[in-house]
């Protein structure tokens, strides 16, 4: 219960809670905090073994994303999260710990708490990529970073896959960006809800004003939270569809003094346009199961077209709002399409189609550079994964009375003696046969790559399990669905669900941060590994390919 809801382990000791067990079982006899901290150590040290097994167990490689906590005190905390694909090919999420760093401005502060990790797991060799936030780095440490992976694990096409940016972090910024050029029209509006909302009598007039006006919108007004942009956004979107409402407020309600003009109206209107994209953005991250690295390459690239082509418009509002979101953007664009791309062509319905599309509309006449680079990314990691050992499971089938069955050798199936020489099968067509066996050696053999890539789209289906679809064509493409495994893992965000939108960095409370190191990590990694742990399997529809 402390663990899983991070109750402070003092409240064993707190008066209030041990007359309230008291009265639930006088005859229990009360632990004091030195116990209660060995019992969730404990917890936090069984649970760790079972995750060992796990990780040792997977035939994939991790990918780690890093991000950096701050506290009251001059600490920092860097929380290292392993995201893979499991032997049942379900994508999963586990922090594996949490380093303390007395400096986390020092250049090596990242290199330090990766180090730390791969040393406690023993991921030599099998972290795949990194995902870290710009904001927790500098512009040292990203290169001996990449070095450094790719020392480790050379299948990083030399650490070009390394994600330097956090996804929600970086449209979280330009969302911010995007709200402060219109500052004082938000306040107005911002005051404008406050206005209504904190008054019993005020929401009364605005609703009567709403029916006698027929504003159709079915949203509620509310007031934002300002660690959260998108409740600001929503807050806008409530108040722009009743802005008929709030213009005609002075009328129906003398005290009401607060103008806001048609143009203003329409700044605000033009600005959430935009942070629609940025809000439909981070939602992918929202979903109840974390997401594969392929879902996201469509909206990023969307994302950075409209920017484009708004910074380059005639409009000049649009291009004074959109020339500074676009700059931050091209950074991220930049950073990471070549990670993305790669992965959306994992996805047997896109392929490298959905590549050359997309990248038809953001480079224009330039297109075919970039879509050559993807390619040769692409066949020179899977030219890596071939150069590795490859285990695969066989299942032999069972005969008629339980014995397993042999598969006829070669020589049996065209007439063979035993000892490999071709005998003649009586029609007379042995040359034919030594002709087609020539013929056939002398055409060079596709690769599960490009034999992949050739086989026609698979329809775009909303129901379509791109993991279910590997799992089941896993013989068919044995070394690429180990390259599909690792790359369709690869995590764009750094922060978990509950913190995509917000505007602040994550701080330690000032109850943990009081605590020893080793207790935090284990507190926070426990309440990870036992909320994963009774999460029941999703079902989804599955198709066979035939």
């Amino acid at each position: 219960m402390i663990i899983m809801h991070e109750y402070p382990l003092h409240m064993v000791e707190h008066s209030a809670f041990i007359s309230f067990v008291q009265n639930l079982q006088p005859r229990f006899s009360m632990v004091n905090f030195s116990t209660v901290q060995g019992d969730c150590v404990a917890i936090y040290l069984r649970e760790k073994q079972n995750l060992v097994k796990l990780l040792g167990g997977i035939s994939g490689h991790i990918s780690i994303t890093l991000d950096l906590w701050s506290s009251c005190q001059t600490l920092g905390y860097v929380f290292l999260t392993a995201h893979f694909i499991d032997n049942d090919w379900k994508l999963q999420r586990r922090v594996l710990n949490v380093v303390e760093v007395s400096s986390p401005d020092r250049e090596d502060a990242l290199s330090h708490a990766i180090g730390v990790c791969i040393g406690d797991w023993g991921l030599d060799g099998k972290v795949f990529t990194l995902t870290l936030d710009k904001g927790i780095s500098n512009d040292n440490e990203i290169p001996s970073l990449r070095g450094y992976l790719w020392i480790k694990n050379p299948l990083l096409l030399n650490g070009q896959l390394l994600i330097e940016q956090c996804y929600p972090h970086v449209l979280s910024s330009i969302a911010q960006d995007g709200l402060t050029a219109i500052q004082e029209i938000i306040n107005k509006i911002r005051d404008s809800v406050k206005y209504v909302k904190t008054s019993n009598t005020h929401e009364e007039k605005f609703a009567e004003l709403r029916q006698q006006l027929q504003v159709p919108s079915t949203k509620t007004l509310a007031l934002d939270d300002q660690t959260r942009w998108d409740t600001t956004y929503l807050m806008l979107v409530a108040a722009l569809e009743m802005r008929e409402v709030f213009c005609c407020m002075d009328t129906a309600d003398p005290d009401y003094k607060i103008a806001i003009s048609l143009d203003e109206w329409k700044q605000v209107e033009t600005l959430c346009a935009y942070l629609k994209l940025f809000f439909d953005g981070t939602n992918i991250l929202t979903s109840s199961a974390y997401p594969t690295a392929n879902a996201y390459f469509h909206d990023v690239g969307k994302i950075q077209l409209e920017l484009t082509h708004a910074a380059m418009g005639e409009d000049s509002f649009i291009r004074d709002l959109t020339h500074p979101m676009k700059e931050k953007f091209d950074k991220f664009w930049r950073d990471c399409s070549l990670a993305l791309a790669i992965a959306v062509v994992m996805d047997p319905r896109f392929k490298m189609k959905l590549v050359e599309f997309s990248f038809s509309k953001v480079y224009g006449d330039d297109s075919d550079t970039y879509v050559k680079i993807v390619d040769e990314g692409i066949h020179e990691l899977f030219s890596e994964y071939v150069m590795q050992p490859l285990l695969l499971t066989t299942y032999p089938e069972l005969g008629d009375e339980g014995e397993v069955k042999t598969e006829p050798s070669q020589d049996s199936l065209i007439g063979g003696d035993g000892n490999g020489t071709l005998l003649s099968n009586g029609d007379g067509l042995m040359d034919f046969d030594v002709f087609i066996s020539e013929l056939s050696s002398s055409q060079p053999t596709k690769s599960e790559l490009d034999q992949y890539l050739d086989e026609s789209l698979l329809p775009r289906a909303q129901d379509f399990d791109i993991l279910s679809w590997w799992k089941l064509n896993n013989l068919k493409y044995p070394i690429l669905s180990r390259m599909a495994r690792d790359i369709l893992s690869i995590p764009v965000s750094t922060v978990g669900v509950d913190a995509v939108f917000n505007t602040a960095r994550n701080k330690l409370d000032n109850y943990r941060s009081s605590l020893r190191h080793e207790t935090v990590e284990a507190l926070i990694c426990a309440k990870d590994w036992l909320q994963n742990a009774s999460k029941e399997p999703l079902t989804a529809i599955v198709k066979m390919e035939y």
